[in-house]
C-alpha cells in the first residue's frame, strides 16, 4: 500500500476506469467539490419542491387543500433542503483553518458522533453513531471538525458504506495523518418500518486507511477505544 503522504505522486492515469481505487481522487470529487451543483435560486427550488410535495399528497389520495395540509408542502420543502444541506458544503469550507501544528503522534479518537441521514434507495431515514480515529504526523484537526465533516456527508442522500469511506478520505486530505479509522453504526428505518419490518438491528461499516489497515495493533487499539464505555 502506498504511503498516504505520497499519494499525490500517483499517476493520474492509473485506475481511471475505477476512481474508487484512488482515495485521493475519490475524496476530491465527493468532498471538495459540490457533488450535485444546484444552479437554481433558493426561491425557485422551494417552489419546485412545494409543487412536488403537493403532487405526492394527491397521488396518495390526500387533498392538499384541506386545513391540516395547507402548509405541508412548504414545510416539507424547507425540511428536505435542511436534511440535504451537505450538498451545499465541502471539506475546505467545513475545516477552514482548524488545522494546528502539534508534536503529537499518538491516536486521536472521537467516538459516538450522532448522525441522521436519508437512505438514497427509499429516501427513508437512518441514524446512529460515528467513531473516528487518526494518528497525526505534525498536524491535528479541531475536534469539532470531525463532527462537522461527519455532518456534511450524512446530510445527503446516502448509503452507510459510502459514509465511512468519505469521512476517512476527507481526514486524510485535510491533515495527511499516518492512518485513519472510521466506524459507522446505523439503524435503518427502511428495514424497520417497511420491507422486512425488523426492529432492533444495527448495521456496522468501517473504513481503515494507512496504519489502521496495515498494523493490527493500531487497528485493535482503535476498536478497543470505540467499544470502551
Amino acid at each position: 500500500m502506498e504511503n498516504l503522504s505520497d499519494i499525490d505522486s500517483l499517476d493520474s492515469s492509473k485506475g481511471a476506469a475505477d476512481n474508487r481505487m484512488l482515495w485521493k481522487r475519490d475524496s476530491w470529487r465527493e468532498g471538495h467539490e459540490t457533488v450535485h451543483p444546484k444552479p437554481m435560486t433558493q426561491d425557485k427550488r422551494l417552489a419546485k419542491l412545494e409543487d412536488a410535495y403537493r403532487t405526492i399528497l394527491q397521488c396518495v389520495g390526500e387533498d392538499p387543500k384541506r386545513d391540516g395540509l395547507l402548509d405541508t408542502p412548504s414545510r416539507a420543502a424547507k425540511a428536505i433542503l435542511f436534511l440535504t444541506k451537505g450538498y451545499e458544503e465541502n471539506v475546505d469550507i467545513v475545516v477552514k483553518n482548524a488545522k494546528f501544528v502539534e508534536d503529537y503522534n499518538s491516536m486521536v479518537t472521537v467516538k459516538d458522533i450522532e448522525f441522521y441521514s436519508l437512505c438514497e434507495h427509499h429516501l427513508i431515514p437512518f441514524y446512529g453513531k460515528i467513531h473516528i480515529g487518526y494518528i497525526p504526523t505534525g498536524k491535528v484537526l479541531g475536534l469539532s471538525k470531525l463532527a462537522r465533516i461527519s455532518e456534511m456527508f450524512t446530510r445527503r442522500f446516502q448509503n452507510q458504506e459510502r459514509i465511512a469511506k468519505q469521512i476517512a478520505n476527507a481526514v486524510v486530505d485535510a491533515i495527511r495523518p499516518s492512518g485513519v479509522g472510521v466506524i459507522v453504526e446505523g439503524s435503518h428505518m427502511c428495514m424497520s418500518m417497511r420491507g422486512v419490518q425488523k426492529t432492533g438491528s444495527t448495521t456496522i461499516t468501517s473504513t481503515m486507511l494507512g496504519t489502521f489497515l496495515d498494523d493490527p495493533r493500531t487497528r485493535d487499539e482503535f476498536l478497543r477505544m470505540c467499544t470502551h464505555t
